[in-house]
């Protein structure tokens, strides 16, 4: 569920009279997602989104954020765009929260996406990498290694709670990341979270990429290998190599590899289902259960991490 703050019809006609939205129709909470709570809004010039920023989410950020989508449209990535307030601001208040009004994009996102589905992922995030390549601002990977240890040192003690062996499993993870991670790949703004719910499709067309609030700036391969993990595994964790020559195929399509980020990409594959498998896995041992925040079974991405951890060449997610 993500709804965590509700808003009154009465709160939300006076947020709206400073944007260009004419006036309020319908609205309702979406339950999807998982961070900030969100409205899909009817009114008289069309289709909004409404995001409430919760807590989880820095205010400090929202200008990286929403500037970001604004410097990514206007570079032809199809994304949602901050409608401005009155006062030129792309961020207001609403019910005690920050709170920004996105424009609604068409599509759906795949529950099973195709091969054509991931190779349209490929090109379109290195589209983005591409055209986020000059934005002004930036951001640091909150959620790189220095994260992921904070993460696991709140987490070391309970985790064999989950599986029997884990808490010995990961400090083998975190010793060869420690001691391999690349220094000097190619780098820029990634989005940092294209999972499958996070890119809209009409079809086998691609319609647009959403939810920008992990966005920042890191290696380009690094995103590359979020979306080997997130799309290219299928319901029995096992890895489909068709659909990850298929991504990669349409990455480099757009943007060519570099040899070293193609050496680089099983550690890098391997850290990224570690930093999601240690967010699953704060989050199912200190949330409680009935909490409005959704908890993810962090023992999906603790076998794509088996999986990393047996690749001895790129060429196994279909590079060649």
């Amino acid at each position: 569920m993500a709804v965590y703050t509700d808003v009154s019809e009465g709160e939300l006609e006076t947020f709206l009279r400073d944007y260009p939205a004419g006036k309020l129709l319908s609205y309702k909470g979406i339950a999807e997602g998982s961070e900030n709570s969100n409205f899909l809004l009817h009114t008289s010039e069309g289709s909004f989104i409404l995001t409430l920023y919760e807590k989880r989410v820095d205010t400090a950020d929202l200008p990286f954020f929403l500037g970001l989508m604004h410097h990514l449209a206007g570079k032809g990535i199809s994304c949602p765009l901050p409608v401005e307030r009155s006062d030129g601001e792309l961020c207001g208040t609403l019910a005690g929260r920050p709170a920004a009004l996105i424009t609604f994009l068409e599509g759906m996102w795949m529950r099973r996406p195709s091969v054509a589905h991931c190779r349209e992922v490929g090109k379109a995030l290195a589209a983005l990498h591409l055209a986020g390549s000059d934005f002004s601002l930036s951001r640091p990977n909150a959620l790189a290694i220095d994260g992921w240890h904070k993460l696991w040192a709140a987490s070391r003690d309970r985790a064999d709670e989950v599986e029997k062996g884990l808490s010995e499993e990961v400090d083998a993870d975190f010793a060869a990341i420690d001691a391999n991670w690349p220094k000097e790949l190619p780098c820029g703004v990634i989005h940092a979270d294209l999972f499958p719910d996070n890119v809209f499709f009409l079809g086998d067309k691609l319609s647009g990429l959403i939810d920008f609030y992990f966005a920042c700036n890191d290696f380009y391969a690094y995103d590359v290998a979020t979306c080997l993990n997130a799309w290219c595994f299928e319901k029995d964790f096992s890895f489909n190599l068709t659909k990850g020559r298929a991504l990669l195929s349409g990455y480099q399509s757009v943007r060519p590899l570099s040899d070293g980020e193609k050496v680089a990409m099983p550690l890098l594959a391997r850290g990224s289902a570690l930093r999601f498998m240690l967010t699953r896995l704060y989050d199912w041992l200190t949330i409680p259960d009935g909490a409005l925040v959704q908890k993810r079974d962090p023992l999906e991405y603790v076998r794509r991490l088996r999986f990393h951890r047996a690749v001895t060449s790129p060429s196994e997610y279909g590079l060649e």
